[in-house]
């Protein structure tokens, strides 16, 4: 869902796919450290000048070169494991970073983005931050004990981690991907 708004940013002329986050940003990617940030985002003070290769398209093709979560890290702070691009390893945090760079140097509010879509296609059972509504129907998981593992109440969005859906509005949105509505011809063919 992340990549989809992301790619109807690219179509509306936001940025490209290939911009550098370097230059979607005022201020170096290391240099954003705060305790508002670190909570919501990631801790990039130990970058190197790596950070400058990140793109879009390094992103949403998890090639960051970052573990998963950097809370993961030694030092809870992202590192990078492999050079920008060079290979496929999941990380979350990359897709929070894209939304960081977004919405910190484009100006492009990601929750919204993403609500719009949501109503489009009459996803009304679906949310980047926790509704009350949504807790009478509610699936989580077990931890190792056997205990019922309580249900993250995001109240700030993240690009990785914070939808709550169902599979009604779900396969909504997998309908339209399939058809390739929202997006332009040129976004469709995009590989990323």
């Amino acid at each position: 869902v992340f990549a989809y708004t992301v790619m109807r940013q690219v179509d509306v002329g936001r940025f490209t796919l290939d911009t550098s986050i370097a230059d979607m940003l005022p201020e170096p990617l290391p240099s954003y450290a705060s305790d508002d940030i670190s909570n919501r985002y990631a801790d990039w003070t130990a970058l190197d000048e790596r950070w400058r290769r990140l793109t879009p398209r390094v992103v949403l093709t998890h090639s960051t070169g970052f573990s998963n979560f950097g809370f993961l890290e030694p030092d809870e702070k992202l590192h990078f494991h492999f050079d920008p691009g060079a290979r496929y390893a999941y990380s979350g945090d990359g897709l929070n970073t894209l939304q960081f760079a977004m919405e910190k140097g484009k100006g492009i509010d990601v929750g919204a983005e993403t609500t719009k879509i949501f109503d489009e296609l009459g996803m009304s059972r679906t949310s980047l931050i926790w509704r009350t509504d949504f807790a009478g129907n509610l699936a989580d998981g077990w931890g190792e004990d056997g205990k019922i593992e309580p249900h993250d109440e995001r109240s700030k969005v993240r690009a990785a981690g914070s939808m709550d859906t169902t599979i009604a509005d779900f396969a909504k949105f997998v309908a339209a991907l399939v058809r390739g509505g929202g997006l332009s011809r040129q976004r469709r063919a995009e590989e990323v």
